[in-house]
């Protein structure tokens, strides 16, 4: 050990070595070897003299010599001396470490000594600390100390080879004097000595460590007890139905079958009794040896001996200990809820919410929300009582409070029964359930806007908190059970409980979280504010450490034995208290009921928006004018439903949905409002005459331009007219803004092109899918979507509404357009051949008309009266001069069919008007004119022969 080692060792408490840290000690100091002598260096100075000599003749010089001798033999001494010195050094040092290290040794025997004995007390440690008794601590169940020794000492020392001092110093470390021994008691102990009075004085104590350290349920006394064992009758162990069995037998006497523990007396000269593996021998009062399978030596020990009477006093205060918190003597047995309410009823304080819930070691426990809290975290496994707990807490609060001081909002997520028998409770507000839906989500982040009424009314009042006389708020506690549910299907309610947490004080608002999981679930910034810890039996030692501070939850017994059995810890506890909790029956919530004062409680959140809602139902609202009111919003952080207005200066509304989800309805209750409504047809010719016609004639500022189904009616477009279509609309939603109206369009997918039309629109209302992909494809949020949501009922940017209904609106049937006849001398008729061309052709020449081929023409004479050239796209490129001729000074007709050959046939680059396919449409040149879509006499006389419409 070097000096700077040393010197830790002797500073102070707070700033020495760890305990379990090893000591290290210095080696024994070894001299260094000797140094040669110096040769060389004594001969040189002799060679030079004689050399010096030889060339001046100075006998001066010969006197040179025996400089070299000299100096060799000075080194030598020089060299002797500095190894006595250092050895003189490190034996100071190591004087000093050894020091140091002994005294560093007795300091950490002396707390391994404490730890030991507060680990494993005897019965004298028991009873100096009470809180230890049936306190679970990891090993300390079905161990015995058997009496005080020498044991292995966990102190290690390293070092101080070839050191005598030091090898005694690690022989001092390694045995620890005085400790507790301890033996397990399932290997069964004998005790044997000469006096009999002290054996059974140390037997007794055996016992007693056994009943004091593990409760009535977890250990039990079996067998008969006769003679210097009938003391143990007191003991309330003796009177308890489950646990590990405890046998106290006399020498010869027969092990009960069911005996787990055995502690028997034996004779001197006989063997140990049956399934006793640990002997000891009594030599006096407290002095004795321990014989033991694992030790081949036998090991003295200084014992504990407990007088009958001490015995009996003892076993008499554990069976009041057993009375006070199992409510009977062999525990186990449930607590009346009723009872404990008419024994102990709380004293209640201005500004507190006391609460009795059980009984613990010193008697009934009583926790107070505002005192211990202001939140609470209650942790238990599925069937460890936690449901019952909360029961119990709310109906003592309800019992001794009326609704003028207390309210409370309960929410049960591990399948909603909970809490039904508290439903007729004046105090509760509201049972939310995990079968609620969004109903439960819209109830937890209404405590926003409660938080933000609260703070206007102290504020109003002048006050800092509820606590001020001049206010008179009730006190809201929002118990939670399975609160790991409710986080698992909505993660984001975790900020509304933080807040909640961060300024309930202040504002009167309590949480009691009940959940089978801490970690990982309850996060830091939350539990920091829950100071009210309870905490029944959990599997996890990591849940028990976050949830009490300690592993006793983890060794709570499962099943009947430690139901209902909690470790409380308040924010003044030093240690968790073990409390038996007390239950519940219909008749206490009777009482409850019959007993409540006070007027209805305030309920913190409004009811769920209507299925369906007129128009005219809506409450006036002060908007922008012009506004178009669109449906209720329903805004729950703000506890308000208000109407939704949309400005025509917000330029654009995107409404998407499925099927039957409203989108018609909402387009309908904003056209049913606008003093000027522009609508785009459905079907594809008129929606592109309706854009044509709105990109010459815009419309006016306040107008409403309404486009429903538009994704449907882009794809009734080929490609070249959707591209234009699209630019068309385009522009049209572009300028809204510059020219003052409003576009409003309807949408059940989003793909293509209309993703970037939906861009140019500001507002999105997103109404019910089929499936939560298509609602998140169509932009809403994944959390809002309700596969179940009545039509009309969806979100406005975000927002839930119901959009607003009104009187239905007629649909008027497209008219058809006039058939088209030819009204020159020449007309060109490009089409292929087909009945609604042959019967274009019949109609033309029973109005007198002359029709030719294109062959015939180009061939014959031509005749004076009206003429149609018929020709189909090859026969026309074929007699180009005839096509020039008709095209450029006579009218030229392209039925639709031949779209694909229009160009060429025309030479002109612009789109015509849209034709649909097979309805009998076809394009008119005329004289190199702009094209214009024409109606064919063949689809209005066929349509008047089958009586249908086009």
């Amino acid at each position: 050990m070097s000096d700077s080692v040393a010197a830790a060792l002797r500073a102070p408490a707070a700033h020495r070595l760890h305990h379990d840290e090893p000591l290290n000690l210095p080696d024994a100091w070894a001299p260094p070897p000797r140094p040669p002598v110096p040769v060389l260096a004594a001969i040189v100075p002799v060679v030079g003299a004689v050399a010096i000599w030889l060339v001046t003749g100075s006998v001066l010089a010969l006197w040179l010599a025996v400089l070299g001798p000299l100096l060799a033999g000075a080194s030598v001494l020089d060299a002797g001396r500095t190894t006595r010195r250092d050895r003189r050094r490190a034996e100071r040092a190591a004087r000093e470490a050894h020091e140091a290290a002994y005294e560093e040794i007795v300091r950490r025997h002396g707390i391994e000594r404490a730890e030991r004995r507060g680990r494993h007390p005897d019965v004298a440690g028991f009873i100096r600390a009470d809180a230890e008794v049936w306190r679970s601590v990891p090993g300390r169940a079905g161990v015995i100390v058997v009496g005080s020794g020498d044991v292995v000492s966990e102190v290690q020392v390293n070092g101080g080879h070839g050191d005598p001092a030091a090898a005694r110093l690690r022989r001092t470390a390694a045995r620890l004097a005085d400790a507790p021994v301890v033996v397990s008691a399932a290997l069964g102990v004998t005790v044997i000595g000469s006096g009999e009075v002290a054996c059974a004085a140390v037997l007794r104590g055996l016992a007693l460590q056994l009943c004091l350290a593990l409760p009535p349920g977890e250990l039990r006394i079996t067998g008969p007890l006769r003679g210097v064992h009938a003391w143990a009758e007191e003991l309330p162990h003796r009177r308890a139905a489950s646990g590990r069995a405890l046998a106290l037998i006399d020498a010869g006497d027969p092990v009960p079958a069911d005996a787990e523990f055995v502690l028997a007396l034996g004779q001197p000269g006989l063997p140990a009794s049956p399934r006793c593996g640990v002997t000891i021998h009594v030599r006096g009062l407290t002095a004795g040896r321990l014989d033991e399978p694992s030790d081949a030596d036998e090991r003295d020990l200084r014992l504990e001996a407990v007088g009958e009477a001490q015995a009996l006093e003892l076993a008499a205060q554990l069976d009041r200990r057993a009375g006070t918190a199992f409510g009977r003597s062999e525990g186990i047995e449930p607590l009346p809820l009723g009872r404990l309410l008419a024994d102990h009823r709380p004293v209640r304080a201005p500004g507190r919410l006391p609460a009795v819930i059980g009984v613990a070691d010193t008697g009934p426990l009583t926790v107070d929300l505002v005192a211990d809290g202001p939140h609470a975290v209650v942790a238990g496994v599925t069937g460890a009582g936690k449901s019952e707990l909360l029961i119990t807490w709310i109906l003592s609060l309800c019992a001794t409070h009326s609704t003028r001081e207390l309210s409370f909002l309960l929410a049960d997520f591990k399948g909603g029964t909970a809490f039904d028998a508290l439903t007729g409770l004046a105090h509760v507000t509201g049972v939310l359930t995990d079968l609620d839906g969004s109903g439960a989500r819209r109830a937890i982040e209404s405590l926003r806007a409660e938080m933000r009424w609260r703070e206007g009314a102290l504020a109003a009042a002048g006050a800092r908190d509820v606590a001020d006389p001049r206010v008179q708020l009730p006190r809201l506690v929002i118990v939670v059970d399975e609160f790991a549910a409710l986080l698992s299907e909505q993660p984001e309610l975790h900020a509304v409980f933080a807040d909640v947490a961060a300024r309930g004080r202040a504002l009167g608002m309590h949480l009691i979280l009940g959940t089978q999981r801490i970690a990982g679930v309850v996060r830091e910034v939350l539990l920091a504010n829950c100071p009210l810890r309870l905490s029944l039996r959990v599997t996890d030692r990591a849940d028990s450490r976050a949830v009490i501070g300690s592993e006793d939850a983890a060794d709570i017994p499962g099943g009947d034995d430690g139901r209902g059995i909690a470790m409380v810890r308040r924010a003044a506890d030093a240690l968790p208290l073990r409390v038996r909790v007390a239950l519940s029956a219909a008749a206490d919530v009777a009482a409850v009921i019959e007993a409540s004062t006070g007027p209805q409680p305030r309920r913190p959140w409004l009811p769920e928006l209507p299925a369906c809602i007129d128009l005219a139902e809506l409450p006036a609202v002060d908007a922008t004018p012009g506004a178009l009111v669109l449906g209720l919003l329903d805004e729950p952080e703000w506890q308000r439903q208000a109407p939704a207005c949309i400005a025509v200066a917000e330029r654009g509304l995107l409404v998407a949905g499925g099927p039957g989800s409203g989108r018609t309805t909402a387009l309908d209750t904003l056209a049913a409002q606008a003093r000027h409504v522009v609508r785009i047809p459905d079907d594809a010719e008129s929606a592109w005459d309706a854009a044509i016609e709105l990109q010459r004639t815009p419309p006016g500022a306040g107008s409403l331009v309404v486009a429903d189904d538009l994704d449907a009616l882009m794809g009734r477009f080929p490609p070249e007219y959707a591209q234009e279509f699209f630019e068309l609309l385009d522009a049209l939603c572009r300028g809204a803004g510059q020219q003052g109206y409003l576009v409003a369009a309807s949408v059940q997918r989003l793909s293509g092109p209309v993703v970037r039309i939906a861009d140019l629109l500001p507002r999105r209302l997103v109404l019910r899918t089929t499936t939560r992909l298509e609602h998140i494809a169509l932009g809403g949020d994944p959390v809002a979507f309700r596969g179940d949501a009545p039509p009309g009922r969806g979100t406005l940017d975000g927002v839930p509404i119901q959009i607003a209904r009104v009187p239905e609106v007629r649909r008027l049937p497209r008219e058809d357009e006039a058939a088209w006849m030819p009204s020159t001398m020449l007309t060109g008729f490009v089409a292929r051949r087909s009945p609604a061309a042959r019967e274009a052709q019949r109609t033309w020449q029973q109005c007198g008309m002359h029709v030719w081929s294109v062959a015939e023409y180009a061939e014959g004479v031509h005749p004076g009266t009206p003429t149609v050239v018929v020709g189909d796209p090859e026969e026309w490129q074929r007699h180009w001069r005839v096509l020039s001729q008709v095209r450029s000074e006579h009218d030229l007709v392209i039925d639709a069919s031949c779209a694909a050959d229009l160009r060429l046939l025309t030479g002109s680059r612009i789109l015509p008007p849209y034709a649909e396919p097979g309805r009998g449409r076809a394009w008119l040149f005329s004289s190199g004119d702009d094209p214009v879509r024409i109606v064919l006499p063949a689809v209005q006389f066929r349509s008047i022969r089958t009586g249908t419409g086009s």
